[in-house]
């Protein structure tokens, strides 16, 4: 069996994956991911106990129990290039061998679930709506770097996206990729809304949004607003998604995003009270999270 080189797999003097200063024993077999911080926090109060925190750089981790259940709740910064990171040494941590820097006779499968924020693209989602991302539309480019991504890439979708959006060549290949079956269908309750998540690779241009530079693509977000394909719209905005299916998928982890509304940005409006839309997601995605087999 082949061993992983220093240089590729980056590990501490004790042994836990670099960045994320983890181990197998610290990660529960349910793990949420949050883009914020301070979130890692308002998840981990609400736990019956707490029995492990570390912090790296915005790498924040708690692991303890709610309803029985062990759950880790890890911080992540924004953007997909940290998925990047997040995926690869969750899955280094409890997968590989840091003594022997080996494959594991015997690998274990996370279910992830990204809890965020996003802003909807349709007019009839409302602000602290939940969204459950059927699908990951990457127009990042992260996936195009990995060996397997066309075998996990749902075609139909990323060729009728392509041709809608007139997409320029010089751009990304905008890959997809659908969520975890089993775990959509813990969240398959009417207060859902189900449909494709595109994830840009900022904030502001990939996002049509305009301050004092204007945008290469100006009708982006309309054209985003009146695509479908295999019966899913485009419902929101976000900058995570499409990297966590893509490399859960090709590492055999279970994943699925949720996210609060805090804004629509076809209406132009903004949540009035951005505490209350934590919390909205929170309290209704914990107790799913708690009763996964």
């Amino acid at each position: 069996m082949s061993k992983y080189a220093n240089t590729e797999l980056i590990l501490t003097p004790e042994n836990r994956v670099y960045h994320l200063n983890l181990k197998n024993e610290d990660i529960a077999d349910n793990v949420i991911l949050v883009g914020d911080q301070n979130r890692v926090e308002q998840i981990s109060k609400y736990f019956d106990s707490i029995d492990f925190k570390t912090a790296h750089r915005e790498f924040i981790t708690h692991t303890g129990f709610f309803n029985g259940k062990r759950i880790t709740v890890l911080s992540t910064g924004i953007g997909t290039d940290n998925i990047d990171i997040v995926m690869n040494e969750l899955d280094a941590a409890v997968n590989i061998n840091p003594v022997k820097r080996e494959l594991n006779a015997k690998t274990r499968s996370l279910n992830v679930f990204r809890l965020g924020t996003s802003g909807a693209l349709q007019e009839y989602i409302p602000v602290n709506g939940l969204v459950v991302s059927s699908y990951g539309l990457g127009l990042d480019g992260l996936l195009n770097f990995y060996e397997g991504c066309k075998a996990i890439n749902e075609d139909e979708i990323s060729e009728a996206f392509i041709k809608h959006m007139k997409w320029p060549a010089h751009l990304a290949y905008p890959y997809c990729v659908s969520a975890n079956p089993m775990l959509i269908n813990e969240f398959k309750e009417s207060i859902y809304f189900k449909g494709i998540t595109a994830t840009a690779p900022g904030f502001y241009g990939p996002q049509g949004r305009e301050i004092r530079l204007k945008t290469a693509l100006p009708d982006l977000n309309n054209l985003l607003n009146t695509f479908s394909s295999n019966n899913f719209q485009i419902i929101n905005f976000e900058m995570e998604t499409s990297a966590l299916y893509g490399l859960g998928k090709l590492l055999n982890h279970n994943c699925l995003t949720v996210c609060v509304i805090i804004a629509n940005r076809m209406r132009k409006e903004f949540t009035t009270n951005y505490a209350e839309s934590i919390k909205i997601l929170i309290e209704n995605s914990l107790n799913k999270i708690s009763n996964i087999k």
